[in-house]
């Protein structure tokens, strides 16, 4: 039931870290556990049955917005799709375009603006109901008026739910219950945005470097 921040420097390892999770890869040495058991007693449907991914980069298809939603669950009903939806804050663009949930968005969701597609992807996640999720700062890329709405969305997305979150900007994890610092494949540090700061120099490196750039950009 945690929310767990991935931090570090860019070729930290953090990605890798969800590569592993979703056995795209096997480690070459140790063991990856989720909940006690060995990832490689799990069917990869099995495992993946568990996991909902928000990636930076969100995977549409040129299909109607309401086949991208139920991606998560191809058997969902309409009043679950439209819940799902509302929830990821996505119900009332929806409906503004011309065929609702029958519209479709082309290639990749070419129709769609950066924080429209992050909210589909979010009612999709949200749709599959997991109980684990794994997201990769589905915020980076967008305006701050659509962040705000994609992040709003996230939130009811991690209600409740083991959320591990990449995060390249700290001004998005200071609220997890806990921080995972890495640097150069490995774990270096781990603790609450305020312990980290006090005991952590890279941490506070890190941590300098984005907040007084914020306050010159603004």
């Amino acid at each position: 039931g945690e929310r767990v921040a991935i931090v570090g420097p860019s070729g930290a390892g953090k990605s890798t870290l969800f590569h592993l999770l979703l056995r795209f890869y096997d480690p070459l040495a140790g063991v990856v556990r989720i909940g006690g058991t060995n990832l490689r007693d799990l069917s990869l449907t099995e495992l993946r049955e568990h996991i909902g991914l928000v990636p930076q980069e969100t995977a549409l298809f040129s299909s109607t917005l309401r086949d991208n939603i139920a991606f998560g669950k191809p058997d969902a009903d309409e009043a679950t799709i439209i819940a799902a939806a509302k929830q990821a804050q996505a119900h009332e663009f929806i409906m503004a375009i011309d065929g609702g949930y029958d519209a479709y968005i082309g290639e990749k969701g070419v129709r769609l603006s950066g924080g429209q597609r992050q909210r589909i992807a979010i009612a999709r996640a949200i749709l599959r109901n997991p109980r684990l999720l794994l997201l990769d700062e589905a915020t980076s890329a967008l305006d701050a008026q659509s962040e705000a709405a994609v992040q709003s969305a996230l939130e009811n997305l991690m209600k409740d739910r083991t959320s591990l979150v990449i995060a390249h900007r700290l001004a998005t994890v200071v609220r997890a219950d806990r921080i995972l610092l890495m640097d150069r494949g490995r774990l270096q540090a781990v603790g609450t945005h305020e312990t980290l700061i006090v005991d952590s120099a890279l941490y506070r490196t890190l941590a300098e470097l984005q907040f007084s750039a914020t306050k010159i950009l603004s």
